[in-house]
């Protein structure tokens, strides 16, 4: 992963990239590209949402994206929330992606990609530990797209309800949400949905 993943990943043959309304929106990291006023103009116009990185899934942006997933709209993110250019395995995946997913008003189909090659065009530890200043060209770039998925999300809160009652952690005040409990969440984004989502990358 790089900081160049999107938009530069959608740059493939045929896909039509100057159709702004067929464009995705995305979740984008606000200490990253919302630094100052110019760059938030440009990547507003680029479709991009500001996210608070550890600001948790009730953090105001988060309810735009869900309104953009009420629209129909293409939202694309990145469910590790974090640049890792690591030859591993997926992290853990947090909890914002899946909680878009139950939450949405009208539950949206998930369209999963994997890629690779884009931490060799903008590697973080490029130059005395630096990020390279520019792109680097000449590398190779993969990027497979899987199956859509589509939820169960009744039948998953369902089953977050009953197996929820024996998780054990520390609360940190989540509103109940959808007819669920905070333990129910969390089970919910951790082990239904967000599951799905990981073994569908892996």
């Amino acid at each position: 992963m790089s900081t160049l993943d999107d938009p530069v990943m959608w740059g493939f043959k045929g896909f039509p990239i100057t159709d702004a309304k067929l464009g995705r929106w995305v979740l984008a990291a606000e200490d990253i590209c919302f630094k100052n006023m110019v760059l938030s103009y440009f990547f507003r116009l680029g479709k991009c949402i500001p996210i608070t990185r550890g600001g948790g899934i009730y953090q105001e942006h988060m309810t735009e994206a869900l309104d953009r997933l009420s629209d129909g709209a293409w939202l694309h993110t990145f469910p590790e929330g974090k640049v890792c250019q690591e030859n591993s395995p997926i992290r853990r995946l947090k909890w914002g992606t899946a909680s878009l997913i139950a939450r949405a008003p009208v539950t949206p189909i998930v369209l999963p990609i994997v890629h690779h090659g884009f931490e060799k065009v903008m590697p973080e530890k490029y130059m005395f530990g630096r990020r390279s200043p520019l792109p680097l060209c000449n590398r190779d770039i993969r990027i497979v797209i899987g199956e859509p998925m589509e939820f169960d999300i009744p039948k998953l809160k369902k089953m977050a309800v009953d197996m929820s009652n024996d998780l054990s952690f520390s609360p940190v005040g989540w509103p109940n949400t959808c007819g669920l409990d905070e333990a129910a969440q969390r089970y919910l984004y951790t082990v239904g949905s967000g599951n799905d989502i990981k073994e569908a990358t892996e």
